[in-house]
């Protein structure tokens, strides 16, 4: 047992040296990978080729850049424009109702593409100048819009849920359907959020704006081709027509139509979201790769066996090895994102969640709320740093201020999952009857 502690402390000791020099994520993994794999277990290199192969080869997986490609159109393109504008008139006469639209407008957006950074990018262009030029405390606009992301992961389609659905052999379908019901709770916690911090401290925001009924019901004539591409993704996945992958095509075809109906899409724009798509793509699945090898690696030098039996033997039950979890993301979040978060710790987590007969769906929609959290949590939090390169002009402080806040409502919706499972499950269950 010493001798696999030791290696343990070492491979995690060089795995930690490794991003402290500021080498990228995926290489650091994978070089204390095949350290650990040709000095330690001692199997030969072609094991990383085969590891590679086995964890990538996924029909699956090929949702993954479709629906990337279909959040980076929609987001090179600005046509959210015209959806945040048109959101407003219905949350506009609400207290704070500028950021509340942004929050609705992340979870429309996030049902398009599923993608935290480029909804962040995409409501800090184009909401937060709207914001500041109506008055609104800094504070609390940046705060919203940094917070709002967590919804794209949530809300299907997810593509951190298609991640871990892929490496953990889950269905993608189930996963998908298990984040709608907690996506639309927090959403609504996250509006309450800042109707409270309005309510308190009415300075935050201006007076709220009246729009007619007239312009209310012209706002949705604008949402309504939107509405259109989020029926036909999700209809098709939940109705059984089309597989993700094959939905997922359907999506990126349909933002092309869509923008181009708009005529906002060139040339250069699809150029521009292909070589995004290949970027965020080839940087997920190479890390995730390096991840598998990793987990092969500490498996087999009986790391993981032994990390699994001393947590499960802990005295404080499951829901308090979860409460260990949720604090180790929250201070990993000050150093690591979502993605980096689940590649790293879930070849030693999902041994421990296994043996503790915790649902799988489940788990993965809990996982999203407490990794998104990593990205508003200073001093690395990757939402924090997208939205101060779009408004500069703002320091970090101000950023991570605004968003602390709303980690309440994250947490509260991470506490009805807990208490009420079937908030994720009932979904999953329901198409899995028909």
């Amino acid at each position: 047992m010493g001798s696999e502690i030791a290696i343990a402390v070492l491979l995690v000791a060089g795995l930690i040296m490794l991003l402290l020099l500021g080498l990228e994520i995926g290489w650091a993994i994978g070089i204390v990978a095949v350290v650990g794999l040709t000095w330690y277990i001692d199997q030969p290199i072609s094991q990383v080729a085969e590891t590679a192969w086995n964890s990538l080869n996924s029909f699956t997986l090929t949702a993954m850049p479709l629906f990337i490609f279909m959040g980076t159109i929609l987001g090179n393109t600005g046509v959210n424009e015209r959806l945040f504008a048109a959101i407003d008139k219905w949350f506009g006469h609400f207290p704070g109702g500028l950021a509340i639209s942004v929050i609705a407008g992340n979870a429309i957006f996030g049902a398009m593409c599923g993608s935290a950074m480029a909804a962040t990018a995409t409501f800090g262009k184009i909401a937060f100048p709207v914001m500041e030029k109506k008055g609104y405390s800094p504070r609390l606009g940046l705060g919203a819009i940094a917070t709002a992301d967590i919804l794209s992961p949530l809300i299907p389609p997810s593509i951190l849920l298609i991640i871990y659905g892929s490496w953990q052999g889950i269905s993608i379908v189930d996963l998908l359907a298990a984040g709608l019901l907690p996506g639309l709770t927090m959403m609504a916690l996250l509006m309450l959020a800042i109707i409270v911090q309005v309510k308190l401290n009415p300075s935050l925001v201006p007076p709220p704006i009246k729009f007619s009924w007239k312009e209310r019901f012209v706002a949705v004539l604008e949402v309504l081709p939107f509405a259109a591409v989020i029926a036909g993704v999700l209809g098709a996945i939940f109705g059984g027509f089309m597989t993700p992958t094959e939905a997922a095509a359907l999506g990126a075809f349909l933002s092309l139509a869509l923008t181009l109906a708009y005529r906002r899409l060139t040339l250069e724009i699809i150029k521009k979201s292909l070589l995004e798509t290949v970027k965020v793509t080839s940087f997920s699945l190479f890390i995730m790769a390096m991840a598998t090898l990793i987990s092969h690696v500490f498996n087999s030098a009986g790391i993981i066996p032994l990390i699994k039996d001393y947590v499960i033997s802990l005295p404080i039950g499951k829901y308090g090895i979860l409460a260990l979890f949720f604090i180790m993301y929250f201070f990993m979040g000050m150093f690591f994102d979502s993605w980096s978060m689940l590649f790293l710790t879930f070849p030693f987590v999902m041994p421990i969640i296994h043996s503790l007969d915790i649902n799988l769906i489940w788990w993965g929609v809990v996982y999203v709320m407490a990794g998104g959290q990593a990205s508003m949590t200073p001093p690395f939090g990757l939402s924090l740093a997208v939205l101060h390169g779009v408004v500069p002009w703002h320091p970090m402080e101000t950023i991570a201020r605004g968003a602390f806040p709303f980690l309440i409502p994250i947490y509260l919706n991470i506490l009805l999952l807990i208490l009420f499972p079937q908030l994720a499950l009932w979904l999953p269950g329901l198409l899995g009857a028909h």
